[in-house]
């Protein structure tokens, strides 16, 4: 299977099978989530995140452990960090007379800072990986990304808990009215369903995007940060449109910055399958412009909730059209450097 056009048809499949697959997940988790009596701010950062970024985390294992591929592994993560913070700036759209960033509460900064960190690192860890001393196969970098990992995940619940308020108990009465028919026995049965589906969509995929950076002459670091980066970030595309549109601002930006960060967690995981060595200091060294063009993004998401203007002038507000200009230059630059 190598020609251009059944390469293209395989690979639009599993796009639409993750896409759609990813948000039925996604909707069942949530169902889940409220019937054992999850909180909304615990769900929106490891539930929902967790479970927006299973292709993410399933792409990177296939193109590790099945086709050996360091570049798709590793671009389709940075891709995907700056992706989801390109979701950002299409929301704003859906938020009329404001912008999206002065809508929400400020602790989503305190994600994003913590999403830097674990962004720096990686960065380090591609340029300097061979500076660090190694534990067997892998350097010290995996671990040190889970451990602040875990650091994160507790600090951000913890303050989560702090600003939590009796509005939640009012969403819950509502969600239990529209789905009192659905059990947790048949939510559990579903959403495992729609997981395996996943899982079947993320394996394939970047099969047909190294085969197709093969045939089209396209760099692996082009096709992972662009394609295969992008597919495995439309379900979080679609849940946060959905949650914004239901008026759930919080929680879709919150799952945006909350991918970020699990997606650092999930590179750590796929460095540590790769046993051919150190998957950061494999990869091209081009994935660090990703990883800058993502801090400057977060920075700029971080400044605009906290001291960002309350209006907007045009369609979309100021950051959001920086946040497009800035992927897009990004994306045109790692096509020239392909």
């Amino acid at each position: 299977m190598n020609s251009l056009a059944t390469l293209v048809i395989g690979f639009i499949l599993c796009a639409a099978l993750i896409t759609y697959s990813g948000t039925r997940l996604s909707k069942y988790g949530d169902i889940i989530a409220e019937l054992t009596g999850m909180g909304k701010a615990w769900m929106g950062l490891i539930m929902m995140a967790a479970v927006t970024s299973l292709p993410e985390l399933f792409t990177g294992f296939s193109a590790i452990v099945l086709i050996d591929s360091p570049n798709i592994a590793v671009g389709s993560i940075m891709g995907s960090l700056s992706f989801n913070l390109l979701i950002l700036a299409v929301l704003d759209y859906f938020v009329p007379g404001k912008p999206l960033s002065s809508v929400v509460t400020k602790s989503h900064v305190l994600a994003g800072f913590f999403g830097m960190i674990l962004i720096i690192i990686s960065i380090i860890g591609i340029l300097y990986g061979d500076l660090m001393p190694d534990i067997g196969w892998f350097s010290t970098f995996p671990v040190l990304l889970i451990l602040i990992y875990i650091i994160t995940i507790r600090v951000i619940y913890k303050n989560e808990q702090k600003l939590a308020t009796t509005t939640n108990q009012a969403s819950t009465l509502d969600f239990n009215k529209k789905h009192k028919e659905i059990t947790l026995r048949v939510a559990i049965r579903r959403y495992v369903l729609y997981a395996i589906l996943v899982v079947i969509g993320s394996l394939l995929l970047p099969y047909f995007a190294d085969n197709l950076a093969k045939v089209t002459g396209m760099s692996e670091s082009f096709i992972g940060t662009l394609l295969v980066a992008a597919t495995t970030s439309l379900p979080e595309l679609v849940i946060s449109i959905a949650a914004v549109r239901l008026g759930s601002i919080d929680m879709a930006v919150g799952n945006l910055l909350g991918s970020n960060i699990f997606n650092m967690l999930v590179l750590a995981l796929n460095d540590l399958l790769y046993t051919k060595g150190e998957l950061l200091l494999m990869s091209d060294p081009n994935h660090v412009l990703s990883g800058l063009v993502t801090l400057l993004m977060t920075a700029l998401v971080g400044i605009s909730i906290l001291i960002g203007p309350t209006k907007k002038r045009f369609i979309l507000g100021i950051d959001a059209l920086i946040l497009i200009i800035l992927y897009l230059s990004l994306i045109l630059a790692l096509y020239h450097l392909g």
